[in-house]
């Protein structure tokens, strides 16, 4: 039985027809669109990181003109949501980028372990730090300069110099530091612990500021030639998210604190906000990988994505990435706060294996995006730090 011309024809239509309509979806998908959106993610990104730390800026100014313990609790509340962005941007790191570079600023925005006498009266030391010390003048070029000076834990500025300095430390299990807003008022050294705050608060909102102008659309800037960067930029991104997952966050930022057990390894020990430091690099890596971002007014920046890129050269690599880059942020959302308690007991306690869990999601994360570098023909991708 043969079928009649008249049906057969309509037919090969319809189905070529439905396979044109289908073939876009990955044909339109070219390099230099995908380092397009990465550079608008980035934008978009430090843009919310930038407006983060001015509205903190505004806060810590108004508590220390009139001091309170109301002003205080606003200033907190105001790092712990400007921390939500900046956490997203550190999948921007580990390439040589303006953040990093030789010249980069990230020592002095969120450089970590803080060794809190470095800057301030702690228990049993009431005289230690900067702020305890007249000799030392307290500007924006001083605290640069003594930054990281002598030692990697002599941290002078950025995110956790400004986050001890709002909760002091930490004496709690069951939550953050209770640094009494009368450290701004009555006790010794009052004003210039006022004038430290505000001059690290000024100093972290310039540096943002400088990074984010890197990559501004329409400037001869670090963007333009990223963008321009073709293979090689592409594999900057992925040495990026993968660094960030293995060698940084999986490793530096978890599996210390967990070897450990010490509060004074997690990142932000003070305000344990840990769970949430995780949840967002975490959701970073996400973010590059799919080419969308959701900006804080709720926006969604969405184009040309790297997983699309990969899924057109196998497209089973891709899926994997997809599913265990969408595991991890899962994982780390089920991490309980506080961050030093969950990593404290045997391995079989349930905060560590919580913890855990996110580790080796991490790991399978980065094996996997190594395997997507090779699909778009990256031969050797360095995940560590």
């Amino acid at each position: 039985m043969h079928r009649s011309r008249k049906i057969v024809r309509p037919l090969i239509a319809a189905v070529f027809g439905a396979l044109l309509v289908m073939q876009p979806a990955h044909a339109d998908v070219t390099q230099n669109a995908v380092l397009e959106q990465y550079a608008n993610v980035v934008s978009a990104s430090y843009g919310d990181a930038l407006a983060g730390a001015k509205e903190l800026q505004v806060a810590i100014n108004a508590f220390v003109a009139a001091p309170s313990a109301d002003g205080l609790a606003n200033a907190r509340k105001a790092w712990l949501a400007a921390r939500e962005s900046y956490g997203q941007t550190e999948a921007f790191r580990f390439y040589g980028g303006p953040i990093d570079d030789d010249k980069g600023p990230e020592g002095r925005i969120n450089a970590w372990p803080l060794d809190e006498a470095y800057i301030d009266a702690i228990k049993g030391k009431p005289k230690a730090g900067i702020i305890n010390n007249p000799k030392v003048a307290i500007n924006a070029k001083q605290l640069s300069k003594l930054n990281e000076r002598g030692g990697e834990e002599n941290i002078a500025t950025g995110w956790h110099a400004i986050e001890f300095l709002l909760w002091g430390q930490d004496f709690s299990e069951t939550g953050p530091g209770d640094r009494p807003y009368t450290d701004y008022t009555t006790a010794p050294n009052a004003d210039r612990r006022k004038l430290y705050l505000q001059t690290v608060a000024q100093l972290l909102v310039d540096d943002l500021d400088s990074v984010a102008k890197q990559w501004t659309a329409g400037d001869k800037n670090f963007r333009s030639r990223f963008v321009a960067g073709g293979d090689n930029s592409i594999k900057k991104i992925l040495t990026g998210i993968g660094t960030l997952s293995r060698g940084e966050l999986a490793g530096e930022r978890i599996e210390v604190a967990l070897d450990t057990q010490n509060q004074e390894d997690e990142h932000s020990c003070f305000s344990d906000n840990t769970h949430r430091d995780i949840v967002t690099n975490a959701k970073g890596i996400q973010n590059v990988w799919e080419g969308r971002y959701v900006a804080r007014d709720g926006k969604v920046v969405e184009g040309a994505s790297l997983k699309q890129l990969v899924a057109q050269k196998d497209a089973k690599v891709a899926d994997a990435v997809s599913a265990d880059v969408a595991e991890s942020v899962k994982l780390a959302e089920a991490i309980q706060a506080p961050f030093d308690r969950e990593i404290v007991g045997k391995k079989d306690a349930a905060g560590r294996k919580r913890v855990q869990a996110v580790v080796e999601s991490l790991k399978k994360q980065a094996k996997s995006l190594v395997e997507a570098a090779k699909a778009l023909g990256i031969k050797r991708l360095n995940t560590s730090v």
